[in-house]
């Protein structure tokens, strides 16, 4: 006998319901919404003109000496970076003030001597830690502008740069005024120098670059600044040139013999094969060094053929008489120019020299064979 199975084992009252309610609409439930993504409000830089005065603050600004500034930075908790000069000696005259929601710097009575850059950093925290957001600070260059002094002022009379070949150099002639007209000088003989924008530019807020320089940039340089009737020099710069090498150098060592007997002579060279003209410095640490034997070396500089160009080996051998057990070890070469320092090592093993057994003396007959010798054989 058949039996007609139910497609749906349950009942209808354990049926689920179909979604719909007795009007036909959905069930009422809706999707819940996409939270919206927490946006960073953007941190900018305004200046208190006057009370209740705002205006917001591009890449520079000119305040006048002996005006007080006073700028606001939104974000809580922020921190404040000023010009070297303000950090060291502001005599009072800076302060800062933390807000609900932004920071306030004060700087009253300012000076020629505070024009460069101020730059507030938004601060990450968590709990007590914080740390300042590098990719969200922002800056501005302020120019605090007097009528009598045109550079920022100095104490010294004469500074020394060193001009590298592989490097930039700056002239930091900074003026205190973004409307002054800036040429550059050569003391020696004296003429103006002459700025292409190429290999020397100038940039207001930083001075003069030497992008490429040479040796003939060198010698006694100043800037003049010209504003309306004003005229006058800043520092004078000493440009010293030194061929800068481009990179540490890379010293290769190799030992006369990685195994050496007690007694024999043991040599071990340092080689640097690099730019010429630069020098090398050369420095060993041996295991003799610490019994207190004495440091014998041989150094050399040559101009040698690499790949068709004229490069320069230095070199350093490290020799080491009669060695001895205690010279068993690891012999280091360290070789160093303006760019940084690199090493390089080697292990040296020492064997004791091989015993070798004297030989036999023949033997001596004694006397009483040479009794036997001597007697007389009888004669049958």
């Amino acid at each position: 006998m058949c039996q007609k199975v139910d497609p749906d084992p349950k009942t209808k009252a354990e049926k689920k319901p179909n979604g719909k309610s007795k009007s036909g609409k959905g069930s009422g439930k809706s999707l819940p919404s996409k939270p919206k993504a927490k946006t960073t409000p953007e941190t900018y830089l305004t200046q208190v003109v006057n009370k209740g005065r705002f205006q917001k603050v591009g890449d520079t600004l000119t305040v006048q000496a002996g005006d007080t500034l006073e700028l606001r930075c939104k974000g809580n908790p922020v921190q404040w970076a000023v010009p070297a000069y303000l950090e060291e000696d502001d005599e009072g005259r800076l302060r800062t003030v933390q807000h609900e929601r932004y920071g306030t710097m004060i700087l009253a009575n300012a000076t020629a001597a505070d024009t460069g850059e101020f730059t507030c950093y938004p601060m990450y925290c968590e709990d007590k830690d914080c740390r300042k957001q590098y990719d969200k600070a922002v800056k501005v260059f302020i120019f605090f502008s007097d009528p009598q002094e045109l550079f920022v002022p100095s104490a010294d009379y004469y500074e020394v740069i060193q001009l590298r070949t592989n490097w930039p150099t700056a002239l930091p002639c900074q003026v205190t005024s973004p409307l002054a007209k800036v040429t550059l000088h050569r003391e020696f003989p004296p003429m103006e120098v002459k700025v292409d924008g190429r290999e020397i530019s100038f940039d207001v807020k930083k001075g003069f670059t030497i992008h490429r320089p040479k040796q003939y940039h060198a010698g006694s340089l100043y800037c003049v600044a010209s504003l309306g009737n004003l005229r006058q020099s800043s520092t004078k710069y000493m440009l010293i040139y030194v061929n800068y090498p481009a990179a540490p150098p890379f010293p290769a060592i190799q030992a006369s013999s990685d195994t050496i007997e007690v007694g024999k002579d043991l040599q071990v060279t340092c080689t640097v094969i690099g730019e010429r003209d630069v020098v090398v410095d050369f420095t060993w640490e041996y295991p003799g060094h610490k019994i207190g034997r004495p440091l014998h070396t041989q150094d050399s500089v040559q101009t040698v053929q690499v790949d068709g160009q004229n490069r320069q080996r230095s070199q350093t051998i490290l020799l080491v008489n009669e060695v001895r057990e205690v010279d068993h070890g690891t012999y280091t070469c360290t070789a160093q120019n303006l760019e940084g320092a690199r090493s390089a090592s080697t292990t040296v093993k020492v064997q004791s020299a091989p015993i070798t057994s004297k030989p036999k003396k023949p033997r001596s007959p004694s006397k009483k064979s040479y009794r036997n010798l001597e007697r007389p054989v009888a004669v049958k």
